[in-house]
């Protein structure tokens, strides 16, 4: 979409302040650990852009308050199973031999918007060790969320999802729907369902201070009923969807859509071939 869509799409621009008094009404408080999830199409035309979206989290959640991103580096995966857009099989081992390795502070995420790109820059922001799923944290939290992001448990308990559960902290849907709920792939983690395994894949890393490609295995997951158990969700406990502007939002304590999506895909899921 252009900006000047965007412009004509947009009743009044947001702004810091504007949008902080917006996510106040949605839930957010100070002193909360959360997770977000953005969508600056839908806000429309912020006034100051991503910094602005940045700078109203932080404003709300305050001092000690601690705010999560996501900072995926999927490109920085194993050539063979890219499938958006797939490559040709003549370049994998290319891929693999020359891809950058790792780094928590210059690797840019992918496909996950101008906000988590910003954010993973953000003075403070700490980032885990993951070389393709990692998250990114900033407040009195941050440390504990990042610290050790095991490669075989990219979204299990051992990653800063897991961690986020045990801290009870909440998750913020900010014009996105249940399709980019990062923490349903923890309930995929916990959850028992026929056709459940692990696969596996590689990055480039350092290991002891020299690029490697490292090859590992992690779970095979799956976003295809994403959106009928979001929806599931939102009806069994009420979940208010409130709106800024065209970005439906949604605000909610982790683990009871962990807990729900366990039993949840429990009863519905059956991946078996």
């Amino acid at each position: 979409m252009s900006e000047k869509n965007t412009i004509d799409r947009t009743p009044d621009p947001l702004t810091v302040d504007s949008l902080t008094e917006h996510l106040r009404r949605c839930g957010l408080a100070e002193s909360q650990t959360v997770l977000v999830h953005t969508a600056m199409s839908k806000l429309g035309w912020v006034v100051g852009g991503a910094e602005a979206v940045i700078l109203a989290l932080l404003g709300v959640v305050g001092a000690d308050g601690t705010i999560m991103m996501i900072a995926n580096s999927t490109g920085n995966t194993d050539p063979a199973e890219w499938q958006h857009p797939p490559v040709p099989e003549s370049w994998w081992q290319t891929i693999r031999d020359h891809m950058p390795a790792y780094n928590p502070l210059t690797s840019p995420t992918r496909g996950l918007g101008v906000v988590p790109e910003l954010f993973r820059t953000w003075p403070g922001v700490i980032r885990s060790a993951h070389p393709a799923f990692s998250l990114a944290a900033l407040g009195p939290q941050a440390k504990y969320l990042m610290a050790e992001h095991p490669l075989s448990d990219d979204m299990g308990d051992r990653s800063p999802l897991g961690k986020l559960y045990e801290l009870d902290g909440y998750v913020l849907l900010l014009g996105v729907e249940h399709w980019n709920n990062t923490s349903l792939h923890l309930a995929e983690s916990r959850a028992n369902y026929p056709g459940k395994k692990m696969v596996p894949g590689g990055s480039a890393m350092l290991v002891d201070g020299r690029r490697q490609w490292v090859t590992y295995e992690s779970m095979d997951i799956n976003t295809d009923d994403f959106g009928e158990l979001g929806a599931a969700f939102d009806n069994a406990h009420d979940i208010a969807v409130q709106q800024i502007n065209d970005a439906p939002v949604r605000f909610f304590k982790q683990r009871l859509v962990v807990d729900f999506a366990v039993t949840w895909m429990e009863r519905n899921r059956d991946f078996r071939e």
